[in-house]
């Protein structure tokens, strides 16, 4: 199922439930390193006691060991998305699997801050290939690790299918309706170009917790994604 996921990057939980507090709908929400770090566990309680589904984003990277662990102490959160870096190997992947089976879990590739030039130079990942190949790569070895799907760049997101599948997920960040600023973002496309890409997914923050009007906001973004 499509669907947009709202990335709640709040400095605390109260900014972040007064912002939930215009909604009067369960929506899908992102919550990063900088609320959980902030709030920790609780927020997560607070979140799912009012409906809405949620996308824990610690993008977690460390030794096998330590991230089954982690992964063991999520899981009484009851999350509907994990994620870690691919980048970490398939014994990570295989190790965080087996603690969280039937939670959706993800693997990041490449971040949408992140373009060729970055990758190249400071990176250091092997000139000859493009960041597509570096992502594709990586969805490879995470599908045969056991994720169910991976976070990449919209831009990324048919090649994926092609070579791996359509049931595998593709989360897609880096949205910007069309006019909007980048900001930080380097490899971005609108809901449109997302929808007409094949993402599963799109997360897409702060043309939403920004705007004057959240809710205007999310409708018109989510209209534009499912084309509805």
């Amino acid at each position: 199922m499509k669907d947009v996921i709202v990335a709640l990057d709040f400095k605390d939980k109260e900014t972040c439930l007064e912002f939930l507090d215009k909604f009067n709908e369960s929506i899908y929400v992102k919550v990063g390193m900088e609320l959980f770090y902030k709030e920790g566990p609780e927020i997560i309680k607070l979140i799912k006691n009012r409906g809405h589904k949620i996308f824990l984003d610690l993008k977690l990277h460390d030794i096998p060991n330590t991230v089954g662990g982690a992964f063991r102490s999520l899981s009484s959160l009851n999350v509907d998305m994990l994620n870690l870096h691919i980048a970490g190997g398939s014994e990570m992947i295989k190790r965080a699997k087996e603690e969280l089976p039937s939670t959706t879990l993800l693997g990041v590739t490449m971040l949408t801050s992140i373009d060729e030039r970055a990758m190249h130079d400071e990176i250091l990942i092997n000139s000859r290939l493009s960041v597509e190949q570096v992502v594709l790569s990586y969805a490879r070895l995470g599908k045969e690790s056991g994720l169910d799907g991976i976070v990449c760049s919209a831009q990324e997101v048919p090649k994926v299918k092609e070579e791996l599948g359509p049931e595998f997920l593709t989360i897609t960040p880096g949205i910007r309706p069309q006019g909007e600023d980048t900001g930080d973002q380097k490899r971005v496309v609108t809901p449109l170009d997302a929808r007409n890409l094949g993402s599963d997914y799109i997360v897409c923050g702060r043309p939403i917790t920004k705007s004057d009007d959240p809710v205007l906001s999310y409708n018109k973004i989510r209209e534009e994604f499912l084309g509805i």
